[in-house]
């Protein structure tokens, strides 16, 4: 539970590492994350499967501590004292805990953890109707986008500064929220239906719009959010109500974009592997039909009358042979086949 706005000391820069608050729900619910993890990566090696990446056990379990430290340090303490902290608490809250957390591939895990019948009810809840609306790229973008908007600008943001509750739901819709945009997205995971990686860029780009758009808003648009609660805290330190949403909004804007980089980075790795192991899948067939052709092609001629074309060695020669790309439907157009 976060102190009281009143009660806390000037904000200082070592507060980040030395302040600490307890976070009750988000400290149970990482505990138990963790622990269901770190077990399914063992029976993954135990049962045969052989050895979990553990780079995605570095991500998931990195991703807990992003959340635990966001909302128990001394972001925590100040989250309800100035505007900056709840900012910086935003980013990471909706884009780097669940960026951190798909990254972990945890429902992968999952899956090789269950046995058969849960692993097809897993499966058949994935598939399901409720699974394809929340993943479809429009949806899934609007629940990342929106948010913050909807945070700002109606009565939910002094909500979840004088709510216990509200502040608790803050601390754990948005990881939620952020969760279901990047795992569609990152499609690390099993997923209702794969698009194309490609849209996973263009959506980061639209992300990047909104979030400068949302953070000039902040910037210029003259108007302090939940001014009356941040004036009846009676503040004599740190910066002006104004000047702490300016720099609140810089960080939203600053982090934002800081963020979406490796998620972009990771995209674009995703595509060129895809794309390799494509080209690869495609030149594999190809050689493989041209071998058939070729050995069909030699049958025949072995089994040929010397007559019917045999050389002076009484070999006889292919009739009739053409190179194979004249007949693949994906090529022969480009030669007039």
């Amino acid at each position: 539970m976060s102190t009281h706005p009143a009660a806390v000391a000037p904000w200082h820069w070592s507060a980040l590492a030395d302040t600490w608050t307890f976070e009750p729900a988000v400290a149970a619910l990482s505990a138990a994350l963790a622990a269901g993890y770190l077990l399914g990566a063992r029976r993954h090696r135990t049962g045969g499967s052989g050895r979990w990446p553990w780079y995605r056990t570095a991500a998931f379990l990195g991703g807990l501590a992003v959340w635990v430290w966001t909302t128990c340090s001394g972001l925590g303490v100040y989250e309800r004292v100035l505007f900056t902290d709840r900012a910086v608490q935003l980013v990471l809250l909706l884009m780097l805990v669940p960026m951190l957390l798909a990254l972990g591939a945890p429902v992968s895990l999952l899956a090789a953890a269950l046995p058969g019948a849960g692993r097809e009810r897993l499966r058949a809840a994935l598939s399901g109707r409720v699974s394809r609306v929340l993943m479809f790229p429009l949806v899934s973008t609007v629940l990342l986008v929106a948010p913050p908007w909807l945070l700002y600008f109606t009565p939910w943001y002094a909500h979840t500064l004088t709510s216990p509750l509200w502040n608790t739901g803050f601390h754990l819709v948005l990881v939620l929220l952020g969760l279901l945009y990047f795992w569609p997205r990152l499609q690390l995971d099993p997923v209702a239906r794969e698009y194309p990686l490609l849209i996973g860029v263009v959506i980061t780009f639209v992300e990047v719009v909104f979030d400068a758009a949302l953070a000039l808003v902040l910037l210029y648009g003259g108007h302090v959010v939940a001014e009356p609660y941040y004036a009846e805290l009676g503040r004599t330190w740190g910066p002006t109500l104004a000047r702490d949403q300016f720099v609140g909004g810089n960080a939203i804007w600053i982090l934002g974009d800081l963020v979406g980089l490796p998620f972009l980075c990771a995209l674009v790795r995703r595509l060129v592997v895809t794309g390799r192991a494509e080209t690869a899948a495609v030149d594999a067939a190809l050689d493989a039909a041209e071998e058939a052709r070729a050995a069909r092609a030699q049958e025949r001629a072995q089994a040929a009358p010397v007559a019917n074309g045999a050389g002076a060695d009484g070999v006889a020669a292919p009739v009739g042979d053409r190179p194979w790309w004249l007949d693949d439907p994906n090529l022969r157009h480009r030669y007039g086949g």
